[in-house]
């Protein structure tokens, strides 16, 4: 059970997203594309929890 509650992947992800690229990856516009909507997302995510704390704390 307490397998299933390990967080260290999820935040290794927040990481490696926001990381510069490797110049030598394989690249595409869809690819690139994918990372942007990805780093908007758990951007957005963030500030709503972030939110979400502070209007139950005040």
């Amino acid at each position: 059970m307490k397998k299933y509650f390990q967080l260290g992947d999820v935040f290794y992800y927040f990481i490696r997203v926001f990381k510069k690229p490797d110049p030598n990856a394989p690249s595409s516009f869809n690819l690139r594309m994918m990372h942007g909507i990805n780093k908007i997302s758990i951007v957005m995510f963030l500030c709503g929890v972030i939110y979400f704390i502070i209007k139950h704390l005040a």
